[in-house]
């Protein structure tokens, strides 16, 4: 179908409708009725030749080609919106985007952030999480973390830090010694993207030349983010980077009762290779650089 073609007007109805998984919500959203919405719906079911939902009593579903479809369409309108935000800031502020996976942003940027304004008040930072790629090259970003080994092509990129990563666990679990493992469950999280060389438990006890002890219980979570909060809640011990714990291990939350701690993977700043920075993103790409020394000193000073 040339772009010419598009239906923009079926195509932003079916959007809507996936997302809220409702005709009605679409139709409130987008300020038109519900019969207006189920119409545009059927029209790009003709056009494609294909059903896009499964219809229920008061909701619907998408089906397979539903589901190939949407996430294509969600991520071009974010990048519109995207898009026509930065050009609309643009005209009083100006404003940069990073994007980064969610533990980074939540644990590592946010928490940076009154660093961030009190220097440069006349900037705004926009961060987007997500734990899948953002292409820089069809969205509005302008600074990306990669966290990995590279390369990354079309990019400009920097090593910042490497990471490490060390059981952590509430001081109040009373762990001090390796023997403990076998009464505390084992906290730990999936990683997104599975190589060898990442850094599990089988991997630290590998390391350690100990065997895995045995386990009453275990608790694993889909994100970084969640298994550190579990840790901080007292629920086991989780090997996890001590580049996002910071904060929690200097106000006492978490303690790192043992060595060893091992090499994680290493986060770079990137950008895109054509597509010179601004002044503005050159200013938050210094900051970060200026952040990541910090980092790297303090787990140097870790080991």
């Amino acid at each position: 179908m040339q772009r010419r073609f598009l239906p923009l007007s079926a195509l932003r109805a079916f959007e809507a409708a996936a997302r809220l998984g409702s005709f009605k919500a679409a139709a409130e959203e987008l300020a038109v009725t519900p019969t207006a919405v189920s119409h545009q719906i059927r029209a790009l079911e003709a056009q494609t030749g294909f059903e896009l939902f499964d219809r229920h009593i008061r909701k619907v579903s998408l089906n397979d080609a539903g589901m190939l479809l949407y996430p294509v369409l969600r991520d071009g309108f974010d990048a519109f919106e995207a898009a026509l935000a930065r050009l609309m800031q643009q005209r009083t502020r100006m404003l940069v985007s990073i994007s980064a996976t969610n533990a980074f942003t939540v644990k590592w940027l946010v928490p940076r952030m009154s660093d961030f304004r009190s220097r440069h008040p006349g900037i705004d930072l926009q961060l987007l999480a997500s734990d899948d790629l953002v292409d820089l090259r069809s969205t509005a970003v302008d600074i990306a973390i990669r966290y990995g080994r590279g390369p990354y092509p079309g990019l400009v990129t920097e090593p910042l830090f490497t990471d490490r990563f060390a059981p952590v666990a509430n001081p109040r679990l009373g762990v001090t010694s390796l023997e403990d493992l076998a009464r505390v469950p084992l906290i730990r999280f999936d990683w997104k993207r599975p190589q060898p060389d990442n850094p599990t438990w089988e991997r630290w006890f590998k390391v350690t030349q100990q065997p895995p002890p045995p386990q009453a219980s275990e608790l694993r979570f889909s994100d970084e983010g969640h298994a550190i909060q579990a840790a901080v809640a007292g629920h086991g011990i989780a090997l996890v980077s001590l580049a996002l714990i910071a904060d929690e291990l200097l106000a006492g939350n978490l303690v790192q009762p043992f060595e060893p701690a091992i090499d994680g993977h290493t986060y770079h700043l990137a950008m895109h290779a054509d597509r010179p920075p601004s002044a503005s993103v050159q200013t938050v790409a210094h900051w970060l650089r200026a952040q990541a020394r910090g980092e790297h000193i303090e787990i140097e000073n870790a080991d």
